[in-house]
């Protein structure tokens, strides 16, 4: 995906996604006197209108414009099952992965080209490929590799053979000289993504990312198993 959101990218953000106010707040400050305050928008069901409770909420992957969409739980079910929508609409599923006996070195870290330590890849069956990204302060941006590099990090680790096409995504981080490798559903990938554009400052991303970015992988750490069931 480009760094404006523009083009043959492989997901654009579900509508119904989180939004984040900080830098709005900011932004309006001198209006704030003028203006009388507004409840936040509900978050409704983009296919049936549905309100949504709760933050947390099902996800779809629109395979035909390449796109999350919101759900309730009745329309995930229903739009999930096999043949109800001729294969358009895919379930993103729950499960968490780890692989800390993976062989992803510093070798194949520098073969991605990835100038931030994290980046997720998922295959995208609408552009029948493998696609790598990675957050940035314009929002998810592409890594434009050749196959044998992904191919190198795909080889180093037993969960790419794993990968449902589409709704889950490989996880990677680098830090501290080493690199955590996690399956995860691919809204997760898109809430950092969220995350980390609301909070980037100067070339680095500045501390307050950093945390931020700490405390997603804590979560996902706390979440993720092993592949044949037991806890890393």
């Amino acid at each position: 995906m480009s760094a404006s959101h523009v083009g043959p990218g492989p997901l654009r953000p579900a509508t119904g996604a989180a939004t984040y106010n900080g830098p709005a707040a900011q932004r309006q400050k001198g209006l704030r006197r003028f203006t009388a305050p507004r409840p936040p928008r509900e978050e409704r069901c983009e296919m049936c209108g549905a309100p949504l409770d709760g933050e947390r909420h099902p996800h779809l992957v629109d395979t035909e414009n390449r796109a999350l969409v919101c759900a309730c739980s009745p329309c995930a079910q229903l739009l999930a099952r096999p043949g109800a929508s001729k294969g358009r609409f895919r379930a993103v599923p729950g499960r968490f992965l780890s692989d800390p006996a993976h062989g992803i070195d510093d070798n194949a870290w520098e073969l991605l080209r990835i100038p931030v330590g994290v980046a997720f890849f998922f295959r995208n069956t609408a552009l029948d490929r493998l696609v790598a990204l990675y957050p940035s302060p314009a929002g998810a941006t592409e890594s434009e590799l050749e196959p044998s590099s992904w191919q190198t990090v795909l080889d180093g680790t037993r969960l790419a053979a794993l990968l449902e096409p589409d709704v889950e995504a490989l996880l990677l981080r680098r830090s501290d000289g080493r690199t955590e490798c996690y399956l995860v559903p691919v809204d997760i990938c898109y809430e950092l993504v969220g995350r980390m554009r609301l909070r980037w400052q100067g070339f680095d991303g500045g501390a307050e990312a950093r945390a931020d970015l700490d405390a997603f992988f804590e979560h996902v750490r706390r979440r993720a198993g092993a592949p044949d069931g037991s806890r890393p």
